[in-house]
C-alpha cells in the first residue's frame, strides 16, 4: 500500500495552528490573543487527481468535513469503500467545515493521498495540496497536534513561608499534575520561570486550581511550582512536559567548559521555543514574531536542520493575500519575512515550497512599496509599529536601519525571482534607487557614519543602521571600515542590550573577521547570564542591571521572559564561524568548512548539513580529523583546500 498523509488547502494547517498558537498565551488569569489581524483557513476546498488505472481498484476517503467524493460521474459519501476502474477516472472530493480547515484522508492500495494531488478553494488558481509528515494514519485529526511527553519528578520539595517550593531540574512547558495525598482540597499552584516569580503569587504570571477530577493544570512554562498554605508530603506534584520530538542532529564540546555550558542552555531554550512554529518564549508571549522566526532560522539551520518548522512558520507568519497589514504589526518584520524564505531557501533549496511562497513574497513587496514616501523611503503609516530594537532612536520621519533592510529585500527578490526564472530587473533597479537614496540622506561623512534619521536634525547615530549596512553590504568596503572605527569599536556609541540585536552586531564582527571579541562577548554576555542561575537564556540582559532588578520589563516585575528563542545565537555563531561550517549549495560543492580551530584547545563537534546529512570535526590540538556523512564538502585551511568525501575521515596536522 502507498503510503498516505492527510492533506489541505497548502497554508491553511499553518493559519489554524498560528492562530491557536497565538490565542493561548494567559497572564495573570486572563487571556491574551494577539493583537495583530488574524487570518483564517478556507471553510471549502476541493481536492482533485486523475489516475490511469491499469486494472480495477479501490480506496476509501476520510475527512473531518462534510461533503463527497465525485469518482469519475457518481458520488460517494465519507467513510465508504469506493471501486473503480480500470481506465481513466477522475477523482474530486469537495468538503466543507465550520470550525476548522477541511482535510482528508485517502487510503488505497493506488488510489491515496500522496503527493500529487491538487486542492482549490473556488476562487484561486488549484495548488498542490498541503500535508505533514506527522500525520500519516486515518485515525488522526490534523486540527489536534500529537504532542511527545516527559515526566519530571521535582529534583527539590522544601518548605517555605508555610507554603511548599517545588523544583525541577529545568524550565520545562508542562502540564503540572497534583496527587492529594489526604483528599482533594482546593490549592493554588504558583508556577515560575525564577524562584522569585513562583514564591509571589500576586505577581507571578500562572497560578492554576488543578481540576478536581484528574488534579492537572493547564500547560505551561515552570522551573519553580509553589503552593502557598500546604506543608510538604501533602500534595505530590509532578510535571508533564509536552514538546515536539524535532531531532538535535548537532553536538558540541571543546576544552573551555564555559562555551560548553552557554551551547547546553542555548540549545535547552531554542528547543523549548521550538514546537508547531518558533514562538518568541515559553512564557511570554508564547506568539509567533517575524524577527523571532528570522534569528530561529539561523539557530535551526545549525543545530536540528528541520525545514518542515521553518516553513510552517513562514507560512503562518504570512497568511493570505491581500496584504492589508504588517507582519505582527511592525514595517521591519514584514522585510525579515522575506530575508526569512531567502535564508530557508538557501539551505533547504525546496523549489516547490518557494513556488508556493514566491506570490506571497511578490504581494508583501507590492504592499511595502505603497507605503514609501517621495525619496522612496519605507515609512510606517498609522498603526505601523517602527522598531528595530529595544533602544533609544531618532525615529523621526524615514528610519535608516529600516530602510537597510529594504533595500536587502529588493535584492533578494531579484535573486529569487531570476531563480524561479522569472525578470527580476525591475527589483535590481528598485535596489539601486534606493541605495543611492540612502547614501544621500544619511550617510555622515564627518561622523563617518549612517544616522538614524535625516528630518529632525540630530544626525544621531546608533548601531543598529550601520550593522545592517555592512551585514547586507550595503555600505562600500570604504564605509564598512569606517563604520567599524567609527561605531562598532567606539565604546561613545551606545552598547546593544538585547539579546536579538546581539545577534546582527556580532554576525557583522564574525564577517569583519573580529572572532576574538565575538567569542569574549558569548563569554561575557551569555555567560554573565549564566552567572546569575540562568538555566535558559533571556529575552534581555543588560549586565549593569542590580541583580534584582533583572527580572523586570515592560514596567512589570517578572515581564522579562527567561526563555527566549532570540537569545540562542551562540549556536549559530560558534557553528559557522568558529567551528566554520557554511552551506553554499553551488556547482559541485554543498558546503565549505573554515574551521578556526586556534580558539580551541580541543573541540568534538558534529554538525548538520542542510538536508543532506551531518560533518564531525574532532581537534585534539594538534591533528584536525573531518569524518563527513554528506556529499560535496570542501575544507579550507589557510590557502589549502581539500575534498571531503562521504564516509571517508580526512586527517590534517595543523
Amino acid at each position: 500500500m502507498s503510503k498516505s498523509y492527510w492533506i489541505w488547502y497548502p497554508g491553511d494547517f499553518e493559519l489554524y495552528h498560528g492562530m491557536k498558537q497565538n490565542f493561548s498565551r494567559v497572564e495573570r488569569g486572563f487571556g491574551w490573543p494577539a493583537f495583530w489581524k488574524s487570518e483564517g483557513f478556507r471553510n471549502r476546498v476541493a481536492f482533485r487527481r486523475t489516475y490511469h488505472l491499469e486494472k480495477e481498484t479501490s480506496f476509501t476517503v476520510y475527512s473531518n468535513a462534510i461533503g463527497h467524493v465525485l469518482a469519475g460521474e457518481k458520488k460517494y459519501p465519507f467513510g465508504k469503500k469506493i471501486t473503480c476502474g480500470p481506465g481513466e477516472v477522475a477523482i474530486a472530493v469537495h468538503a466543507g467545515c465550520i470550525e476548522a480547515f477541511p482535510c482528508i484522508y485517502v487510503e488505497g492500495d493506488v488510489i491515496c493521498s500522496d503527493k500529487g494531488w491538487i486542492a482549490e478553494d473556488y476562487d484561486q488558481e488549484p495548488q498542490p495540496a498541503g500535508r505533514s509528515r506527522y500525520f500519516t494514519r486515518p485515525e488522526q485529526n490534523p486540527t489536534v497536534w500529537e504532542y511527545s511527553e516527559k515526566i519530571y519528578e521535582p529534583v527539590n520539595v522544601t518548605e517555605y513561608n508555610g507554603g511548599t517550593l517545588y523544583e525541577f531540574e529545568t524550565e520545562l512547558n508542562a502540564v503540572l499534575e497534583a496527587e492529594f495525598k489526604n483528599g482533594y482540597q482546593p490549592i493554588l499552584i504558583c508556577c515560575g520561570e525564577s524562584r522569585e516569580e513562583a514564591i509571589d503569587p500576586v505577581n507571578c504570571y500562572y497560578s492554576w486550581q488543578p481540576d478536581k477530577e484528574t488534579g492537572k493544570c493547564p500547560c505551561c512554562a515552570v522551573h519553580f511550582a509553589y503552593i502557598p498554605d500546604c506543608k510538604p508530603g501533602e500534595i505530590i506534584l509532578k510535571a508533564n512536559h509536552q514538546y515536539v520530538d524535532i531531532p538535535v542532529k548537532a553536538a558540541f564540546h571543546c576544552g573551555e567548559e564555559r562555551l560548553n555550558q552557554i551551547w547546553s542552555v542555548a540549545e535547552h531554550t531554542f528547543r523549548l521555543c521550538s514546537g508547531i512554529f518558533f514562538i518568541d518564549g515559553a512564557k511570554r508571549d508564547k506568539w509567533i514574531w517575524s524577527g523571532d522566526a528570522y534569528q530561529s532560522f539561523f539557530v535551526n539551520r545549525y543545530l536540528m536542520a528541520d525545514a518542515d518548522i521553518d516553513q510552517r512558520t513562514i507560512l503562518a507568519l504570512r497568511g493570505n493575500d491581500p496584504m492589508t497589514r504588517h507582519i505582527n504589526t511592525i514595517v521591519d518584520y514584514s522585510l525579515l519575512w522575506l530575508l526569512g524564505v531567502n535564508y530557508h531557501n538557501e539551505g533547504y533549496g525546496d523549489r516547490d515550497f518557494l513556488e508556493l511562497v514566491y506570490p506571497k513574497m511578490v504581494s508583501l513587496m507590492e504592499f511595502c512599496n505603497g507605503r514609501r514616501d517621495e525619496h522612496g523611503f519605507l515609512i510606517g503609516k498609522e498603526k505601523d509599529w517602527i522598531y528595530i530594537d529595544w533602544a533609544d532612536m531618532d525615529k523621526d520621519g524615514p528610519l535608516c536601519a529600516e530602510q537597510m533592510l529594504y533595500a536587502a529585500c529588493f535584492r533578494v527578490m531579484a535573486e529569487i525571482s531570476e531563480k524561479l526564472g522569472k525578470d527580476g530587473s525591475a527589483y535590481r533597479q528598485e535596489y539601486e534607487k534606493l541605495a543611492a537614496a540612502i547614501e544621500e540622506f544619511f550617510w555622515d561623512e564627518e561622523k563617518g557614519a549612517y544616522i538614524d534619521s535625516f528630518t529632525s536634525g540630530k544626525r544621531n547615530v546608533t548601531r543598529h543602521a550601520n550593522i545592517f549596512a555592512v551585514l547586507f553590504a550595503i555600505a562600500d568596503k570604504d564605509k564598512q571600515e569606517k563604520i567599524l572605527t567609527n561605531v562598532l569599536e567606539n565604546d561613545e556609541i551606545p552598547a546593544i542590550t538585547t539579546p536579538y540585536f546581539n545577534f546582527f552586531e556580532l554576525d557583522v564582527l564574525c564577517q569583519m573577521g573580529k572572532l576574538t571579541e565575538v567569542l569574549d562577548k558569548i563569554r561575557s554576555y551569555w555567560g554573565g547570564m549564566l552567572d546569575l542561575g540562568a538555566i535558559t537564556f533571556w529575552e534581555e540582559y543588560d549586565p549593569s542591571v542590580p541583580k534584582e532588578e533583572q527580572y523586570d520589563m515592560y514596567g512589570d516585575h517578572f515581564g522579562k521572559s527567561l526563555c527566549h528563542a532570540w537569545a540562542a545565537s551562540p549556536i549559530y555563531f560558534l557553528a559557522k564561524y568558529f567551528a566554520g561550517l557554511d552551506l553554499v549549495n553551488r556547482e559541485e560543492t554543498t558546503y565549505v568548512l573554515k574551521p578556526q580551530m586556534q580558539y580551541f584547545t580541543e573541540l568534538d563537534c558534529t554538525l548538520p548539513v542542510g538536508s543532506h546529512g551531518t560533518v564531525r570535526l574532532l581537534w585534539d590540538g594538534e591533528y584536525l580529523e573531518v569524518t563527513p556523512a554528506a556529499d560535496g564538502g570542501v575544507l579550507e585551511l589557510g590557502e589549502q583546500k581539500f575534498s571531503l568525501v562521504r564516509g571517508e575521515t580526512r586527517r590534517v596536522k595543523i
